[in-house]
């Protein structure tokens, strides 16, 4: 067994001060003080401006097979560092991303016994706080058996707190709960906090590799805890030799746009490992056969009203190429779909389609029309299944020009079914893994590393939450991970009109979403009605990032609404620029983007339940140029909560650098502004 340090600390301020070691951002703002009290127990503390953010909170491990570290350790070395660097995305919210920080790397060594010692890493930025563990090479190669991390988050002033449960069965699905703080149970992370002094905070992690993912725990008052994700295992986490700990990440900012702005969790992941993916994969809008399963009128199973036919494929497909769509997403071709799915998996194929779909005639008039398919790969959950044909069905997709595969896993949370790794011959046993446990967290790299030798980027729906390795990874192009769009075609205004606007200031801080936007028709199944106007459908676009977005109503819905398809023809899916010009948590968002690839911006967002009027400055505007803005907004009177959230008002104005326009948003209401320079 290697020799190990584990360090914690009561949730108690310490009794008696040792030597200390502090570390500042740039711009001076923020510190963190690394200690031990009077009982040797670690900790870190967070300020910020002089006020205390994070109160002395407690590091350490509990293991399976080795006593737990707590106490009787001392600060043995302290190594200082920095960085000031700008680096540029593929693909993202902003072309160019600055990473400036100061860092400090402390020692923490046992002062009696083994003596074991560990290093705990912190990167202090102007927008937060980034630390992990470094647990040191083992010469013996022995095994780190991690029974629960025991890393705190003791948060000190008072505040709201936005959250989803965490450790339920529907994964990360729900709908968002706003609370004081002090009333959070246990969370998913991203959770978002407000401060009383107008402080905001959100907890989540960052580089999620070879891991459990972790829910943040409430103890007592405001002290929170890491709990990591079960395992069939016993230990929540089982490593070998030397590794580091995911980061754990805490931004902090004056505001929610300062919030929202930050890169953190993008400058705590690694540099990109793919190199140049641009030959196989650009950011792209896409169609589908989904929103007809979705509401009920087709079906994943074969049978009269199977969805996904060689017919009904080639309609989608034309449609695609008359309007410039570069996919369309073909679900429930394969065998597999029929009886008990859900949670099963045990019957899928990846390679052989159903009769009624001739996948190879399907992609070669793709092909020749110049549209691709979007690949399908729904697994139920069982991970033995899909991994033992992984190889073949990637490679079918390489020969067929696929190049953008959605992956699920639609199961419970611990309904995870892999190979028993523990067996004489692993796949020939069955054991059942949580969604977000180290070995799902193994699944999902594996997945996509595999797809990358393919040249195909991945999607993946009921994931292990994204923590920035789209930066190391970036054919890993988004996630579903929250509770999407098809909730309202399930119940009478499904999500409510406070989800969209939450998901920005939450789920959306983590990383690119999958949300499938475009319902122009604002109908779910046997009519239920969403909680959105159209123009909020279009305010999706610029509200909740993908690099590829779907219009994901039927395609007759699509071009009954030739304004609405014309602006989500036109949005990009990639921006030079990204900045929230209004809003507050849960309220509203107002983003203004400016496209990669030409001179224009866009402006737009959406709106709770409350009938409000929004400033917009556009200071952002090329002072040297004049802008035509074309402007879709709610209709006067428009609400979600009856038929006029059907009607749209459109408007042509003249804007330049520094004015302001003040737009009324409808209940429920959105906005999208589409402004294109003039020709001088």
């Amino acid at each position: 067994m290697r020799a190990l340090l584990l360090v914690a600390l009561s949730g108690a301020a310490p009794a008696a001060l040792l030597a200390q070691e502090r570390v500042s951002s740039p711009d001076g703002r923020i510190t963190v003080t690394a200690n031990t009290d009077g009982e040797g127990v670690p900790y870190y503390e967070i300020s910020r401006d002089g006020q205390v953010l994070i109160a002395p909170s407690q590091l350490g491990f509990l293991f399976t097979d080795a006593d737990p570290m707590r106490r009787n350790f001392a600060l043995s070395g302290v190594e200082r560092g920095s960085a000031d660097a700008r680096w540029e995305q593929p693909w993202g919210e902003r072309r160019f991303v600055t990473d400036r920080h100061n860092a400090m790397t402390v020692t923490f060594r046992e002062k009696g016994g083994a003596q074991r010692s560990l290093a705990v890493q912190f990167r202090v930025f102007d927008d937060g706080v980034g630390f992990r563990y470094d647990f040191p090479e083992n010469t013996n190669g022995g095994l780190v058996n991690i029974a629960e991390e025991l890393t705190e988050f003791v948060v000190a002033p008072k505040g709201t707190a936005w959250w989803i449960q965490g450790g339920d069965w529907n994964r990360y699905e729900y709908l968002y709960q706003k609370t004081d703080i002090g009333s959070v149970s246990t969370a998913h992370t991203p959770i978002t906090m407000r401060l009383d002094d107008g402080t905001h905070l959100s907890f989540h992690e960052a580089a999620l590799v070879d891991y459990a993912g972790y829910w943040f725990k409430r103890f007592d008052g405001q002290r929170f805890r890491t709990h990591l994700s079960p395992s069939s295992r016993g230990p929540k986490v089982v490593r070998r030799g030397g590794f580091v700990t995911p980061w754990r990440a805490i931004r902090i900012a004056d505001s929610a746009a300062g919030l929202v702005e930050s890169d953190l969790e993008l400058n705590l992941n690694e540099p990109n490992r793919l190199g140049d993916i641009s030959s196989w994969f650009r950011p792209q809008k896409y169609i589908g056969i989904w929103w007809g399963m979705i509401r009920g009128d087709w079906t994943w199973a074969q049978g009269p009203r199977h969805g996904a036919t060689t017919a009904r494929a080639k309609q989608y497909i034309d449609f695609a190429a008359r309007h410039g769509f570069a996919g369309v997403l073909i679900e429930g071709w394969n065998i597999g779909w029929d009886g008990n799915w859900f949670g099963n998996g045990r019957e899928y194929s990846f390679t052989q389609p159903y009769p009624d779909f001739d996948l190879e005639q399907v992609a070669a008039y793709a092909r020749s029309r110049g549209v691709q398919l979007v690949g399908h790969h729904e697994t139920g959950g069982n991970i033995a299944n899909y991994e033992k044909q992984l190889d073949d069905a990637l490679a079918l997709y390489d020969r067929l020009n696929v190049r953008v595969v959605k992956t699920g896993y639609v199961a419970d949370a611990g309904g995870i079914i892999a190979c028993n790794a523990d067996a004489a011959d692993p796949c020939r046993g069955e054991v059942f893994e949580w969604h977000d446990g180290q070995r799902q967290v193994q699944h999902h790299l594996r997945v996509v590393e595999a797809a990358a030798r393919h040249r195909i980027a991945i999607n993946p729906h009921e994931p292990v939450k994204d923590t920035g390795l789209r930066r190391t990874y970036p054919s890993w192009v988004a996630r579903e991970g929250a509770r999407g769009q098809e909730y309202n075609a399930w119940s009478r205004f499904g999500n409510g009109p406070d989800h969209d606007p939450t998901l920005v200031y939450t789920r959306m801080l983590a990383g690119p979403m999958d949300y499938t936007p475009g319902v122009l028709s604002l109908v779910g199944d046997r009519g239920m009605p969403f909680s959105s106007t159209l123009a909020k459908q279009l305010g999706l676009y610029l509200a909740i990032y993908s690099p590829i977005q779907m219009a994901a109503d039927f395609i007759e819905n699509l071009e009954a609404h030739p304004r609405e398809l014309a602006f989500i023809k036109q949005v990009p899916a990639d921006w030079e620029d990204s900045r929230l010009v209004a809003g507050e948590v849960g309220d509203y968002a107002i983003f203004a983007r400016k496209d990669r690839n030409s001179a224009d911006w866009y402006v737009g967002g959406v709106n709770d339940a409350t009938r409000r009027d929004v400033t917009v400055q556009f200071a952002f505007l090329d002072p040297r140029r004049t802008y035509e803005a074309t402007v879709f907004k709610d209709a006067p009177g428009a609400t979600y909560e009856n038929e006029s959230r059907h009607t749209i008002a459109y408007e042509t104005i003249t804007l330049r650098a520094g004015d302001t326009r003040t737009f009324e948003l409808a209940p429920g209401g959105g906005l999208a502004i589409r402004l294109t320079p003039e020709r001088r």
